[in-house]
């Protein structure tokens, strides 16, 4: 009987931080939780061994050993072009469109307090998809629709915002506002859609999907600066969404400036949001059912748990491109099919869980 109270008294305690201290010139002191640096590692490990089998299959198969000193550059240079130009940049993105995502979806979870919100549920990849479908359908010009989605996504929240603010951005006022701009701009999508004929509408409706196809090292370069800028900008918040979780009357009693808090998370979290729908169109899923996955796992959100819900982003995105490229072969399906069959059952089962009030 000692030994079960032991054991439940164990797993309801929190997890034990550890704490690290330098002193010197330099003085250096953070904690950590073991747990969340083991995951984030394993994590890691297993994005790169995706990327790696991914960029190994194909019509013409690579050793594993040739990919990677192929990828470093210091191949023999037999696969350079296979490798570095067409499988390299793919997998790249699919990695950083899943951290992207995740992350994107992990802020707007927590600040507005809702484990089924996420940016392609309140209309933010809605307005992506409407310039980007503009730029395909009525302008033929593909090329710049990278630029138009981040664009567009940015002008959806925008709208979001306007339409939200009554002296102050309320979370539930935000979820409510933000579907219906998401059935708004979603509706318009369709009726551009519907106006046009079939061949110029086919390759509209591919990037609406979600799909990495024919990736190019421009995008990769573009999607690595938003997230190297945007990544350490969320960091830099997060202490500010931790006390907006504790309620305004307490996060403004400690200091914080409530609304400039939100508005700058809303900001920083839609632009994440943008900078991989840019990439590769709105890849359904990832940004709502990956960071409630890593809240199961790892807990409440911290730093650490925000890095492991872009690591985790990434494992899904690759591991959903490797199944979308290979599984079906020699048909290629987009990415976003996949994390649609991975993710809509997920969905459900948030849903029940959150019908029976144990979410």
């Amino acid at each position: 009987m000692t030994a079960l109270r032991a054991g439940a008294r164990r797993r309801t305690e929190p997890a034990r931080l550890r704490t690290v201290r330098r002193a010197g010139p330099v003085r250096i002191s953070f904690r950590y939780r073991p747990r969340v640096l083991v995951t984030g590692a394993f994590l890691t490990l297993v994005a790169a061994g995706l990327m790696a089998w991914t960029m190994s299959l194909g019509e013409i198969r690579i050793p594993l050993a040739d990919v990677l000193t192929t990828s470093l550059g210091f191949g023999s240079g037999e696969h350079d072009f296979v490798v570095r130009t067409l499988r390299l940049p793919r997998t790249l993105a699919a990695f950083g469109v899943g951290v992207a995502l995740a992350t994107s979806g992990a802020i707007f979870q927590s600040l507005v307090g809702n484990p089924l919100v996420a940016p392609d549920i309140i209309g933010v990849t809605s307005g992506a998809g409407l310039v980007a479908v503009v730029l395909i359908v009525v302008f033929g010009t593909p090329a710049v629709v990278p630029v138009g989605a981040f664009l567009g996504a940015l002008g959806a929240t925008a709208l979001l915002y306007l339409l939200t603010w009554r002296g102050g951005i309320a979370g539930y006022r935000l979820v409510l506002v933000g579907i219906a701009v998401h059935a708004l701009l979603t509706a318009l999508t369709t009726l551009v859609l519907v106006r046009f004929p079939i061949d110029l509408v086919s390759s509209a409706v591919l990037w609406l999907t979600g799909t990495l196809y024919a990736t190019t090292w421009e995008q990769v370069g573009w999607l690595a600066i938003g997230l190297l800028a945007l990544v350490p900008a969320a960091l830099v918040l997060l202490p500010r969404l931790q006390l907006l979780e504790l309620g305004n009357d307490t996060a403004a009693a400690l200091g914080t400036r409530t609304q400039t808090a939100r508005a700058g998370l809303l900001l920083v979290a839609a632009s994440l949001a943008a900078v991989g729908v840019a990439a590769a169109g709105p890849v359904g899923f990832v940004a709502l059912v990956v960071p409630h996955a890593a809240r199961m796992l790892m807990g409440p959100l911290t730093s650490g748990v925000f890095v492991v819900t872009g690591l985790l982003g990434a494992v899904l995105v690759l591991g959903s491109d490797l199944i979308a490229q290979h599984a079906f072969s020699p048909v290629s399906l987009p990415v976003g099919v996949v994390t649609a069959a991975v993710g809509a059952p997920y969905f459900l089962f948030l849903l029940w869980r959150t019908n029976r009030g144990v979410s």
